[in-house]
């Protein structure tokens, strides 16, 4: 070969490697830019859910706050019931101790007082379930006569309600 053949000849390999290189760096461009579109796209999607779980736990916070509020609230009302009844039940206490050495007969007209405010048939049968559970004989505060009283008393309402 001559010269001027191997000059274009190296000149053609010089032009196609340098082509070569142009085409393996427009290549290396899009795939990067193709990669920078997609870090975006993370980057968004990753900030959305950070919001999103940012979001979620303040309703998740203001929530639980809400229900603390109620049931500090809820227990506050459960102390004070339960001092009411304590003391509702020491006042009981006393009043049995008190009356507890001697029975005070109870007259007709006083066995009416049993079932005040009973205005149904159905109020009856509860008050008359209670009645017997706490006069029966065979309790402490039982007492056979008040327990007569209580049934005299029962029947005449109950012909009453039915009629």
């Amino acid at each position: 070969m001559n010269q001027p053949e191997e000059i274009i000849s190296e000149r053609i390999q010089e032009e196609a490697a340098k082509e070569a290189r142009e085409n393996i760096l427009e290549e290396e461009r899009q795939k990067l830019e193709e990669d920078k579109r997609k870090f975006e796209w993370e980057k968004r999607e990753f900030y959305y859910r950070k919001k999103m779980e940012e979001r979620r736990f303040e309703e998740e916070t203001r929530l639980f706050q809400m229900k603390w509020k109620i049931l500090e609230s809820e227990l506050q009302k459960l102390a004070r019931e339960k001092q009411d009844i304590a003391m509702e039940k020491e006042r009981c206490h006393q009043e049995f101790n008190q009356h507890k050495s001697y029975t005070v007969p109870i007259k007709d007209g006083e066995a009416e007082l049993f079932f005040s405010g009973v205005n149904n048939e159905l109020a009856l049968k509860k008050r008359y379930k209670e009645l017997i559970k706490i006069y029966h004989p065979d309790n402490l505060a039982g007492d056979t006569v008040t327990l007569q009283m209580i049934n005299r008393t029962y029947d005449i309402l109950k012909k009453q309600f039915t009629a």
